[in-house]
């Protein structure tokens, strides 16, 4: 079967594509903006990429369309299948239906730490023999592919809520029925299709509703919007993290880098690990919690995460050049932001900490965090913020609000030669973005040389 897939290069559509590849299916697909690390795997995958999206790209026409969620209508590939009444279907949809039916599904879902955390429960089944299926979006070093169908029933999925496609406004994750269910941690985003919080918290529920009374919901205890999710109706047993939970740590050092576990107040051993930042210790729990429902004891997943190697983009060290260590991040929420400074921070102790920031992800675009921001990069000793020419907000005013020296500029050229101007043999500089960034990270390391 032919397929052809609008929007490939989005991390999910991406990994979806290397499924449908996997099944045995014809896999071809385009998108506006064909950039690494996806574009990358795909090719890898003998995946033929166009770009843009001239319907001449549908003829003659694939057996089924898939569309992503960021194509809407008046895109000429989109109206090309309206008019000719190509078959076409969302990317939720099409793997529920050819991926997931039958299988143990262990979802991930959150504001925050969805990608790494999915990354971590499907290295933990992979280190006890499991063998899992997964889709993540992103690439986890692990595995160095972000898709795969795995060998056994077990396939975990990075569970995301925004909607599916312009014609099914339901959250992506209401297509997976899990059996093991990860709710992370809840904060309003994605300000362009959600209005306030409780919106997203009935999303939340409507995947709630769907999880069997046999199977398991894991969530922290220090989310109140969790709580109010949880308190709509929950018809499954579930399993907390964090203070005054059955899952709990001790940690032993302050960066993250290792601490004990305690499940329901007996310790279960020790990880000592690469991740810093305590979100990182949550999500472990959180994995382990999940990896013990489909039978891991948890000292087998703790000797898999003393071994996790991360994800690309997620506080991954991209180039060390004369002294100078540059990091390429995927954070683009106050709250990851924050959380991602401050793990970077306990790491590298007074050593100098300039942060790159680009306001790229919808919300960010639209402002809905610009109020978080200032507060967000405490832990940084410099903040250098990219104003696009398309962003609608005053990003000058809200830089003036930090209490670290910030600066904005509106070209790369011009974060390069302030970086170059302030970076001495020591400093740590992240690049923290939810896009390609221009390539900024490869000309910010060829120019330091």
């Amino acid at each position: 079967m032919h397929i052809h897939i609008l929007g490939i290069c989005g991390t999910f559509m991406g990994s979806m594509a290397v499924l449908a590849k996997e099944l045995g299916h014809h896999v071809t697909g385009s998108d506006a903006n064909v950039y690494p690390p996806m574009s990358t795997q795909l090719e890898a995958q003998g995946i033929e990429l166009t770009q843009g999206y001239d319907p001449a790209q549908l003829d003659p026409a694939p057996d089924l369309v898939v569309i992503g969620n960021a194509m809407s209508r008046g895109n000429p590939a989109v109206e090309y299948v309206l008019n000719k009444g190509l078959p076409y279907v969302s990317g939720p949809q099409w793997l529920a239906d050819h991926v997931l039916q039958g299988r143990w599904v262990l979802a991930v879902a959150g504001t925050h730490g969805k990608t790494t955390t999915s990354s971590m429960l499907a290295w933990v089944l992979e280190h006890a023999g499991m063998s899992p299926g997964f889709l993540i979006g992103g690439v986890p070093q692990n595995f160095s592919v972000s898709a795969r169908l795995g060998g056994t029933p077990f396939f975990v999925i990075e569970a995301d809520e925004y909607d599916s496609a312009f014609f099914d406004k339901r959250s992506k994750f209401v297509h997976y029925r899990p059996r093991t269910a990860i709710l992370n941690n809840l904060e309003f985003d994605h300000a362009d299709i959600f209005p306030d919080l409780p919106a997203i918290e009935r999303q939340f529920h409507h995947l709630v509703r769907t999880i069997p009374s046999e199977g398991l919901v894991i969530h922290p205890t220090t989310e109140p919007a969790l709580q109010r999710v949880i308190e709509m109706g929950c018809w499954t047993p579930v399993q907390t993290t964090g203070a005054g939970g059955q899952w709990q740590v001790k940690l032993l050092s302050e960066d993250g880098s290792a601490f004990e576990v305690m499940f329901e107040g007996v310790s279960q051993g020790v990880v000592e690990w690469d991740m810093t930042g305590q979100h990182n210790v949550a999500n472990a729990l959180a994995t382990l919690a999940a990896a013990r429902h489909v039978g891991v004891v948890p000292s087998m997943g703790i000797a898999a995460l003393s071994a996790f190697k991360s994800v690309k983009r997620r506080m991954e060290k991209v180039a060390e050049v004369g002294g100078v260590t540059i990091y390429d991040d995927f954070a683009h929420h106050p709250t990851a932001i924050a959380t991602t400074l401050d793990g970077l921070r306990k790491r590298i102790g007074d050593a100098p900490l300039i942060a790159i920031i680009e306001p790229r992800s919808n919300s960010m675009k639209l402002g809905a965090h610009r109020d978080g921001l200032p507060e967000s990069v405490v832990d940084a000793d410099q903040v250098i913020w990219y104003a696009p020419a398309n962003l609608g907000w005053d990003l000058a005013a809200t830089a003036a609000l930090c209490t670290v020296p910030s600066i904005v500029s509106d070209s790369l050229e011009g974060i390069i030669e302030r970086v170059k101007s302030q970076a001495q043999p020591g400093t740590h500089v992240v690049i923290m973005s939810n896009g390609g960034f221009g390539g900024l990270h490869g000309k910010l390391a060829e120019a330091l040389k």
